[in-house]
């Protein structure tokens, strides 16, 4: 009875954030209970501290109950420390935790958080840690010039979307002698929910082993902020990201990088062109094996696949391009520009 009782309440607690106002009528109709069962096991994780209720029986919603919910603005100085600021103001607040959870905390908020003392150019910053009965949240606001504005002007890049491009890849920083451009790449795959804002762009990573998004915004963001959300549940660990795109033998960073086709679109142009192929391979040199995505791509050009797939594999050998989640006329047009090499994989 007691594991039911778990799984029921698990249910509830997973599933209440996307179903506020139905979560009793799924819990309902998942394990067969009746209204009155389930009103119960509501309530008793109201109790808890687990949930809370809002409106009248009939319209009645529930949310997770933040177990801590704190904001601290700090000013930037210039003996301010990421792994100082975490110990004094955010662990005790995230204690206890499972120790694979607690180190992916720790790590991608020092890293975002050095981000921010070292490239932002930012005058104070702001942390907002949430923790409920399922996840932690972690934001850190700065007030500065904007990541992607930053990476825009250095890198000459034509526009604010170009630059989120080359920073999915990884590998990308601006400030080459003291980074390695690897922090956002590893602690976006760490986190269940990993988002940044800036300007009027959110990209956004909402798995480890999901795509990278790209979303507009009418009013512009002053300066960058970053979310990460993870599951208290997470079987993940560092150790595990870092060997999937780093293997220990690696000396020199990552060598492996995951690229989503559909974020090179701009606006409605199809990829037909080698200007676009271009764009795509920035920085390919860089790795040692590139997974091209083409999940929600429905078709590619003669001189994109060619440019890709033909000229750029003949100039770089040595570098492995695998082609993923291809439809078969992406397939039919890849294998026909390379005459079905072998040098080229598909999964």
């Amino acid at each position: 009875m007691a594991k039911k009782t778990q799984k029921i309440h698990d249910f509830i607690l997973n599933n209440v954030e996307s179903n506020p106002n139905t979560i009793a009528r799924i819990t309902i109709d998942k394990f067969g209970l009746s209204r009155q069962a389930v009103v119960m096991h509501l309530r008793k994780l109201i109790e808890k501290g687990s949930l809370e209720a809002f409106g009248t029986t009939r319209n009645r919603t529930y949310k997770l109950k933040p177990i801590v919910k704190e904001e601290i603005t700090i000013p930037i100085t210039s003996d301010l420390a990421e792994d100082e600021v975490w110990h004094d103001n955010i662990e005790k607040s995230l204690s206890p935790l499972p120790e694979n959870v607690r180190a992916i905390c720790f790590h991608g908020f020092t890293e975002m958080f050095n981000n921010v003392l070292d490239h932002s150019e930012a005058s104070n910053v702001t942390i907002a840690i949430k923790r409920t009965a399922t996840s932690v949240d972690i934001m850190i606001i700065d007030n500065g010039v904007g990541i992607f504005n930053k990476i825009k002007n250095v890198f000459n890049f034509k526009d604010h979307r170009q630059a989120i491009l080359e920073l999915a890849k990884g590998k990308l920083t601006t400030d080459p002698e003291n980074h390695s451009g690897e922090g956002i790449f590893f602690s976006s795959r760490m986190f269940d929910e990993f988002a940044i804002l800036s300007s009027s762009l959110s990209f956004i990573h909402n798995d480890p082993d999901g795509d990278w998004l790209i979303e507009n915004h009418e009013d512009k963001h002053i300066g960058t902020t970053v979310n990460m959300r993870i599951s208290l549940k997470s079987t993940r660990t560092i150790k595990k990201i870092f060997n999937k795109h780093a293997p220990e033998f690696e000396t020199n960073g990552f060598s492996k990088t995951h690229v989503p086709i559909a974020l090179h679109k701009l606006g409605k142009e199809n990829f037909i062109s080698r200007s676009q192929a271009k764009r795509v391979l920035s920085r390919f040199e860089n790795f040692k094996e590139v997974f091209l995505d083409f999940t929600g791509v429905n078709s590619i050009g003669q001189a994109f696949a060619d440019e890709i797939f033909r000229v750029f594999k003949n100039h770089n050998p040595k570098i492995k391009l695998t082609w993923v989640n291809a439809n078969k006329e992406i397939i039919k047009m890849i294998k026909r520009v390379t005459g079905q090499s072998n040098n080229l994989s598909d999964n």
